[in-house]
């Protein structure tokens, strides 16, 4: 990821996309994502299938594509519902973190100068502190592997300032960093000011913003976070969004498809 702080020189420079006469071009918000689907099972036996899909994040000041992320979607084999995560033992979470990690890398295929963003549960990196990131570490084994992001989600926004520090200070290397995944709640926003944290990530699949009431709630929300990090990545965002987002303070998009629904 990028910024004008010079976030590029830690997490690498985006690869560049070439078009006719060899002149640069930008990417279509809407490209197409790549996937990957993989089986495990919990220590319950509940027959699981994760699904990966690579989302491309766009850099919001040069509409250019700079990352790409992990869309994680886990499921009980035979059932359409999301599987839900308040049911999967720590031993699970750890499971679905390493296999995550495992088939991840194959799908983004990070070379020099490129950069990745995998998703992980929050007490994956808690528990065991050291553990997760000795996996990543061994996935970053090629001498030059790219930049990786790891994106936290299930908790952090609730976890004590100096916990969040603790781990960020053991985590964090020259090649890889950590997004915190935040509630879309201004009060979480600004009770994290003040760590130590490179970005935040907020889903705006909950947050209403079409409306020109609804947008300025949003607007607040991007403002809180900003004010709390540098960098602030927005998931789900509208595309028709992107430049009132960075007028806001936001750095980074992952956006919404609008495909039309049948019903």
């Amino acid at each position: 990821m990028v910024d004008e702080d010079g976030m590029a020189r830690r997490y690498g420079s985006p690869r560049a996309v070439v078009g006719p006469g060899g002149a640069p071009t930008r990417r279509a918000f809407g490209a197409p994502y790549e996937s990957i689907t993989f089986p495990t099972a919990t220590r319950a036996r509940a027959n699981l299938t994760i699904t990966l899909a690579a989302q491309p994040v766009f850099e919001l000041s040069t509409s250019t594509p700079v990352s790409r992320r992990l869309r994680r979607s886990i499921r009980r084999c035979g059932e359409r519902t999301l599987f839900e995560r308040k049911t999967l033992e720590l031993a699970d979470l750890r499971r679905i973190d390493a296999l995550t990690l495992q088939h991840g890398m194959e799908l983004l295929r990070l070379g020099p100068g490129d950069c990745g963003i995998v998703p992980a549960f929050w007490r994956s990196l808690t528990e065991n502190r050291a553990s997760y990131a000795l996996l990543c570490a061994e996935a970053q084994h090629s001498p030059n592997p790219g930049s990786l992001l790891v994106e936290v989600v299930g908790g952090p926004e609730q976890a004590p300032l100096d916990v969040i520090d603790d781990i960020t200070g053991r985590f964090e290397t020259g090649s890889r960093g950590l997004i915190l995944h935040i509630a879309p709640d201004i009060d979480t926003a600004r009770r994290l000011r003040g760590a130590r944290v490179s970005c935040l990530a907020i889903d705006f699949a909950g947050v209403a913003h079409d409306g020109a009431r609804d947008w300025q709630a949003a607007v607040d929300l991007i403002a809180a976070a900003r004010q709390s990090c540098g960098q602030i990545l927005l998931i789900n965002l509208r595309p028709e969004r992107a430049l009132g987002a960075q007028a806001a303070g936001a750095t980074h998009a992952v956006f919404a498809t609008l495909e039309p629904r049948m019903v």
